[in-house]
């Protein structure tokens, strides 16, 4: 039995996580950490059987210790929960699909203790991959990536010489407002944002993805996954979403993964990386299919990705200021406070106003970040 840990068990990536253990015989959780959802924490839990779950307050955590009382389990808060189930001793592999900043320090945690992590938290990597990628060789610890256009790329460089990769070619649908102008975008209202043409997410990323900020998050963390610079990822409008990412080797060659929009191929390679399993579902039809098409992004209109290769390209903190002033700015657009095309206004103004750390350690990120956000509330 392979033992895993769960880090955001009941958000997207989490369930298709667990939907994956549910399919194969093989794999046990042996810890798992949720937010507040305790109703749906609860029915994992008992179909599960972790010794270990977090979640993130403490009434919420007590609530659940009543509720799993029948149970041998023991229920943990806060951020030292999250830090005990990211390096519970039994788990191999620890699959981090929370969402924001607040995954840095457990996948610390796991590094040190030798895990080997299956990432879906790409703000870990965007605001401290300089960190975080050293930690991983030092420890020997596997980073192996789950967002679909990251495991693309690291399948596609199964089939070639990593020193002989040239160019990252990082596939993106578009969204729901490719083609429209901003002039089309000024009354989008949350309801229209949500409306993914081709994936099921949760809210925060799929706002991320008609902006096409979300795109920009993963340009940078693709430069630290690969070891590359910004400059060596090109984004590629592919709005059929069949076309997963691509690379472009130094004689020309391009090697892509094509599949169909299912997250839980991802998920279940890098669980199992490096043999790959049947995976019930759908699979392509070229006859079918017929074409695919390609388009190049539009960056004045969806400034928030120039805006993402420029924090990139500069580094430091800046990375961090982008990531947060996205995170508060999407959280003020789904409360309805702020218009749709204030979202990369925000981000501009933050990272024109931030003075860059070179070298930021990880406390001057999580500074940052709440500095970013100070900025924000005192503004907006």
């Amino acid at each position: 039995m392979k033992k895993i840990a769960i880090l955001g068990s009941t958000g997207s990536i989490g369930t298709q996580t667990l939907e994956v253990v549910r399919e194969n015989g093989d794999l046990e959780v042996s810890a798992i950490a949720a937010g507040n959802n305790i109703t749906l924490l609860e029915k994992q839990i008992r179909e599960f059987h972790p010794k270990l779950a977090a979640v993130w307050t403490e009434e919420k955590a007590h609530e659940l210790r009543e509720r799993v009382r029948d149970l041998d389990i023991r229920i943990v808060s806060g951020m030292d929960g999250l830090l005990e189930v990211a390096a519970e001793p039994e788990a191999e592999i620890l699959v981090t699909a929370i969402v924001g900043m607040i995954g840095i320090l457990p996948t610390i945690a796991a590094i040190k203790a030798k895990k080997s992590i299956a990432l879906a938290n790409k703000e870990t990597l965007v605001t401290a991959g300089h960190i975080i990628m050293p930690l991983a060789r030092e420890y020997g610890s596997l980073i192996l990536p789950v967002d679909s256009e990251h495991s693309a790329i690291f399948q596609s460089l199964q089939g070639g010489q990593r020193k002989a990769l040239h160019k990252i070619l990082l596939t993106a649908s578009g969204g729901p407002f490719r083609g429209k102008i901003k002039e089309e975008l000024k009354n989008i209202q949350v309801e229209d944002a949500l409306k993914h043409p081709n994936w099921e997410m949760g809210r925060k990323i799929t706002i991320d993805s008609s902006t096409m900020v979300n795109k920009g998050l993963e340009v940078i963390e693709a430069k630290w996954l690969f070891d590359v610079s910004v400059d060596q990822v090109e984004v590629v409008v592919q709005p059929q979403s069949i076309i997963h990412s691509m690379v472009e080797y130094e004689d020309g060659a391009i090697i892509a993964e094509l599949g169909t929009p299912d997250m839980k191929l991802p998920i279940q390679y890098a669980l199992y990386y490096p043999e790959r399993r049947y995976l019930p579902g759908e699979r392509l039809d070229f006859g079918i299919l017929s074409q695919i098409t390609f388009e190049k992004p539009d960056m004045e209109t969806f400034y928030g990705l120039r805006l993402a290769f420029e924090a990139g390209r500069r580094g430091g903190s800046l990375p961090t200021v982008f990531n947060a002033a996205n995170e508060k700015a999407v959280a003020l657009f789904l409360d309805r406070k702020i218009r749709y095309l204030q979202i990369p206004e925000i981000i501009q103004a933050c990272m024109e106003e931030h003075k860059i750390i070179e070298n930021p350690s990880v406390e001057e990120i999580l500074n940052t970040e709440q500095a970013t956000y100070e900025f924000i509330k005192n503004r907006w």
